[in-house]
C-alpha cells in the first residue's frame, strides 16, 4: 500500500506571545486539512507530538471530538520524523486510509536545559556540564575537521546560504541576511561554532495529510508520493549526543543512526542520492549539515569543502540544501522540525515554493532529521 501526502500546512516559526504551542499545532492541522479538501471528522488516525508545549492528542478538544485514535510521539528532534514514519505505517498497513501527522513546540528563550537522568545517565554529567549539547556539538564538529579538512571558512559559507534562504521564506524566524564574516565574527558559543552557526529554540508547528496513494487524487491534483520513510537509532561505538564517553565510528562501516535511515530509505524506495533534486538535512549548527552531507550518503568526507564553495548546495546548485533556511533560519521548534523539512520538500516538489523554487522541476526529494541522544528519521520523496 503505497501513501501520499495531500494535504500540508504550518504556522510560521519564532516567536509568538500569548499564542501557545497547541494553539500553533491547531493552525497547522486547520491548514492541512483545507489543503486537502477534507474536515477534521474525515481523519481516521493522527501521530503527533511536541517536547515542551504539552501532548498532541489534547488537541482534539479543539479540533474535534471525533474518538480517532491519536498517538503521542516523543523522539527528540526526531519526534516529527518519527510521528510521519509512523502515519506512514498506518496507511501501508491497511489499518487507516487517512491519516494525519503533527507536530509543534514552544520553548523558551535560552539553550535546551536536558536532564540528565531522562537519558540514563548520572546526574554528575550534568553536572560537569556535558548536557550542554553547544559543546557536544563543538567536539564532533572539531573532530571532523581535523580528520577531513574542513576549514572554519565552510561553516561561516553554510551559515550565510541559511540565512539567505530563510530570507526567501515568509515561514522563516530568522529572515535576515548576514555575511560570512559577520557570522565568523559574531561571539564564540564552543569552539568552532559561533553565535550565527547554532539554530535557536524556537515556536512553530507543521501538520500533514496522508492518504493511499489510489485515493490521493480525490483530495488534490498535485499529490507527493512518500516512497519511503526509515527511522533508526544509534549502536554502540556511535559518536552521539549525551555519550559520555568519545569513541570511535561503529565497526563494519555502518556509520551512524542517520547513514543507516538514509540508506534504509533509498533501498525501500528504489533510488539512490543521485536521484534527489532538493534535500533537506538536520542543522541544529551549520557543522552538522556538512557532516550530515556525507553520512546521508550525498558525498563523501571531506568533499563537502569543494562542493559548498563551489555552490553546489544552494537553490540553483546541483545538490540544494536546506531551500526553507533549515533550523538555522527557522530555529529549533523540536516536534515541529522534521515535518517541517517535509513541508518544504512537498512544495517544492509541488513547484509550489516561490522566490525560493529549485529550477528544473525538481521530482525527488530527501529528509533527514537527527534528535539527541541518537535517533535518525530519513524520508523519500516523489512527484
Amino acid at each position: 500500500m503505497n501513501v501520499a501526502i495531500v494535504g500540508i500546512g504550518i504556522h510560521p516559526f519564532g516567536r509568538h506571545p500569548g499564542v501557545s504551542g497547541l494553539a500553533q499545532g491547531a493552525y497547522a492541522a486547520r491548514q492541512a486539512l483545507a489543503d486537502a479538501g477534507i474536515g477534521w471528522a474525515d481523519v481516521e488516525c493522527a501521530f503527533g507530538g511536541s517536547l515542551a508545549a504539552g501532548n498532541a492528542d489534547t488537541l482534539v478538544s479543539d479540533l474535534g471530538l471525533t474518538g480517532l485514535p491519536f498517538i503521542n510521539v516523543r523522539n527528540g528532534c526526531a519526534t516529527g520524523g518519527s510521528a510521519l514514519a509512523m502515519a506512514d505505517r498506518a496507511i501501508r498497513s491497511g489499518d487507516h486510509d487517512l491519516v494525519m501527522a503533527i507536530g509543534f513546540d514552544k520553548h523558551p528563550p535560552g539553550a535546551f536545559n536536558a536532564d540528565p537522568e531522562e537519558s540514563g545517565l548520572g546526574r554528575w554529567y550534568g553536572e560537569t556540564g556535558l548536557m550542554l549539547t553547544t559543546q557536544f556539538f563543538g567536539m564532533k564538529i572539531q573532530r571532523y575537521m581535523h580528520e577531513y579538512g574542513i576549514s572554519a571558512a565552510t561553516l561561516a559559507k553554510v551559515a550565510a546560504k541559511a540565512f539567505r534562504n530563510g530570507a526567501r521564506n515568509p515561514h522563516a524566524w530568522r529572515r535576515k541576511p548576514l555575511t560570512e564574516e559577520e557570522i565568523a565574527n559574531s561571539a564564540m558559543v564552543s569552539h568552532p561554532l559561533t553565535k550565527y552557526m547554532f539554530c535557536s529554540p524556537g515556536e512553530g508547528g507543521v501538520a500533514l495529510v496522508l492518504c493511499r496513494a489510489d485515493q490521493a487524487r480525490r483530495y488534490t491534483s498535485r499529490p507527493v508520493y512518500l516512497s519511503a520513510v526509515s527511522l533508526r537509532t544509534r549502536r554502540f561505538g556511535s559518536f552521539e549526543v549525551f555519550s559520555p564517553w568519545l569513541a570511535p565510528s561503529p565497526p563494519g562501516g555502518r556509520g551512524g543512526p542517520s547513514t543507516e535511515a538514509a540508506r534504509a530509505a533509498f533501498e525501500t524506495a528504489g533510488l539512490g542520492p543521485k536521484d534527489v533534486d532538493v534535500l533537506q538535512l538536520q542543522d541544529t549548527e551549520s557543522g552538522a549539515e556538512i557532516m550530515h552531507m556525507a553520512e546521508a550518503g550525498f558525498c563523501k568526507d571531506g568533499e563537502q569543502e569543494a562542493l559548498i564553495r563551489g555552490g553546489a548546495t544552494e537553490i540553483g546548485g546541483a545538490m540544494p540544501v536546506n531551500t526553507d533556511g533549515g533550523c538555522l533560519a527557522n530555529g529549533e521548534p523540536i516536534g515541529a522540525s522534521g515535518l517541517r523539512q517535509v513541508y518544504e520538500s512537498v512544495l517544492q516538489l509541488r513547484g509550489a515554493a516561490g522566490d525560493r523554487q529549485v529550477p528544473g522541476q525538481p521530482k525527488v526529494a530527501f529528509t533527514h532529521v537527527y534528535g539527541a541522544p541518537g535517533i535518525s528519521s530519513c524520508a523519500v520523496l516523489t512527484r
